[in-house]
């Protein structure tokens, strides 16, 4: 059976449990959280993975990653099934496709502005204007971060496009045609 199957099969059954409780923010932000921690905390995924850790003591760090309290009931409830049934391992891709499942389901994109240095305030607010007009209405969680490899311009990840208008890209272009006369 392909790996990834697994984990889709339970964030879409999570997703519809969450709505049916009015719950699935508030569980999108528990899985965004616990998705982070792994980020931050490689670590995690083989302290979750190793069959000497008890697996109360791999929940109790899941929900500790994940930032949940007692009152997310949704979120403790789905812990217990995934340690019935020995899934906990799988908690990493579970939470990243319940985040792109209710992304999907909430029309919001991802969007990641790279810069080669910080922006100016005026400049992001306009850059901000064209993406929500290229999103049609769609919701965005925009993010930024500074690369100065990029020499100088910007780089737009929205989902799986990407614009690049950087230096760095200018000159790799210049680089392939004047490799190719």
């Amino acid at each position: 059976m392909n790996e990834g199957l697994i984990p889709r099969r339970y964030a879409k059954a999570l997703l519809k449990f969450a709505v049916e409780r009015h719950q699935d923010a508030r569980l999108y932000e528990i899985m965004n959280n616990l998705s982070r921690g792994f980020e931050m905390y490689p670590s995690l995924d083989s302290t979750v993975a190793n069959p000497f850790i008890a697996a109360d003591q791999k929940q109790q760090l899941l929900v500790t990653a994940a930032g949940a309290t007692d009152k997310d009931e949704v979120y403790l409830d789905f812990l217990k099934l995934l340690r019935q049934n020995n899934r906990l391992p799988i908690s990493r891709q579970i939470a990243l496709a319940y985040v792109r499942d209710y992304r999907i389901a909430n029309n919001i994109y991802k969007v990641e502005v790279t810069s080669a240095a910080p922006m100016g305030e005026k400049e992001e607010q306009r850059l901000k204007q064209l993406i929500e007009s290229h999103l049609s209405g769609a919701k965005m969680e925009y993010g930024t971060r500074v690369d100065p490899d990029l020499i100088g311009g910007f780089t737009v990840n929205i989902g799986s496009e990407q614009l690049d208008a950087s230096v760095r890209n200018e000159l790799k272009q210049l680089g392939i045609k004047l490799l190719g006369k």
